[in-house]
């Protein structure tokens, strides 16, 4: 067996080519050419996307709209508009079922017409989607 400087003999002391017309690689540049082969582009993306969790809407009985109803009516009619927190179902784009999320700012007004809150913040939630609402003003009434 030759070991490497009988084996190379003919090239190890020779000087590293530099090319006169070449700008020389940077170590990243060169280290991308042996990057791993992505056949199934977006494949990992599709199993995040099935692996994602989603929450299915619940519907509201008639008692628990009623009530809701008045505590907005209520909140509505007071004469300086109060904090308020709400929780409020948001649909999935790409999946069935959604998200549950919680909101908290000043109420503003109802918009009868298009049938959600506004709040001090620009925030506009139909009225359909949401399923609780809390207030200091509420709780002080022990509403």
């Amino acid at each position: 067996m030759l070991n490497a400087q009988t084996q190379y003999r003919d090239i190890i002391f020779h000087r590293h080519h530099v090319s006169p017309s070449r700008p020389h690689m940077s170590v990243h540049c060169r280290a991308a050419q042996f990057a791993p082969f992505a056949a199934l582009t977006g494949y990992d993306d599709i199993i995040n996307e099935s692996a994602r969790c989603t929450e299915e809407e619940s519907e509201l009985d008639e008692s628990r709209k009623t009530e809701l109803n008045d505590r907005l009516v209520f909140l509505l009619s007071r004469e300086q508009p109060p904090e308020v927190t709400v929780i409020y179902f948001v649909p999935d784009m790409k999946k069935a079922g959604g998200q549950y999320l919680t909101f908290t700012d000043r109420l503003t007004k109802y918009d009868p017409y298009r049938r959600r809150l506004l709040f001090a913040s620009g925030l506009a939630l139909p009225v359909d989607r949401i399923t609780d609402v809390t207030s200091p003003v509420l709780d002080a009434l022990n509403w």
